[in-house]
């Protein structure tokens, strides 16, 4: 039988929707309000124009940052870093998280405490560019990959994860003679793949979104990343303006707002695709890790 929605129900579920709207109208205004600035006149911009929809639509802004081509050279050096980086994590992440579930793990507990203590006190930023350095490793992408390879706060959702796998399956390979190592690629890895998704998804935003350490580490112009190009870029424009000591009077000339708008574009698009690849697993995979039952 088919069930009757009552009026109170109906209340209810208009309330959920117009609230639901609400808070996603609120989310998207800000990048919806930096898309329209990016692609608008600089006379719209600072006369206060410009809102939700583009005014004088112009992608000088877009042309002013990607015309002299370096910025896809930085494009590059940022997939590279971001990929090989997030490849690095989820192996190391793995290798130290699936140990740390096992219960018969002599120390257990206690290693985990180590690792749990270092999210708390670290050595600091000035111990850490000393060790990189004297690592022979400054002005390399190894400066980036090495000190970050594993994030504690990720290590524990897949400990999590895997302890909360069914340990009779685990001990129906063990009787069939399976080690460690057959049980983590054959039986476990295969399991995972919500949370290896989901961990995978927070480590890629981060290379992508890396700033300081490229700032630190990395001094080769040819090796920085996309965020510290786009930076320098706006930073040069900024003192071009300066320099020439002219207010913006035409369309001719270019405001800050519409550059750093279209920067941010930019930087943000690239990594907005790959979130649609992994949404489907992005709530069980946390949930799951998150939430040992």
């Amino acid at each position: 039988m088919r069930h009757r929605i009552t009026t109170g129900e109906k209340i209810f579920h208009a309330i959920n929707y117009i609230f639901l709207a609400l808070a996603a109208g609120i989310a998207l205004f800000p990048f919806i309000n930096v898309i329209a600035v990016s692609l608008s006149s600089s006379q719209a911009i600072m006369t206060g124009k410009v809102f939700l929809w583009p005014v004088d639509v112009t992608v000088r802004a877009y042309k002013n940052l990607i015309e002299d081509g370096q910025l896809f050279y930085a494009l590059k050096n940022t997939v590279i870093v971001t990929l090989v980086g997030t490849l690095f994590n989820i192996l190391g992440t793995v290798m130290i998280a699936y140990p740390l579930s096992r219960k018969h793990l002599v120390g257990g507990k206690l290693i985990t405490a180590l690792i749990v203590f270092t999210m708390l006190f670290n050595g600091g930023l000035i111990p850490s560019f000393v060790l990189v350095k004297n690592l022979n490793i400054m002005n390399s992408f190894w400066a980036l990959w090495l000190p970050a390879l594993v994030s504690v706060y990720n290590m524990i959702i897949m400990k999590n994860f895997f302890e909360n796998l069914p340990p009779s399956l685990i001990e129906a390979v063990q009787i069939d003679g399976a080690n460690d190592i057959c049980i983590l690629f054959q039986i476990v890895l295969p399991l995972s793949v919500p949370v290896i998704a989901t961990v995978s998804l927070f480590y890629c935003v981060g290379w992508w979104n890396n700033y300081f350490n490229v700032m630190i580490y990395i001094t080769d112009s040819e090796k920085i990343t996309m965020t510290v190009k786009i930076m320098q870029m706006i930073n040069n424009f900024n003192d071009t303006l300066l320099q020439s000591g002219e207010g913006v009077t035409s369309d001719q000339q270019l405001v800050p707002e519409a550059v750093k708008s279209a920067a941010i574009v930019i930087t943000t698009i690239p990594i907005m695709c790959v979130y649609p690849f992994l949404q489907k697993y992005f709530v069980k995979g946390v949930m799951i890790g998150s939430v040992k039952g």
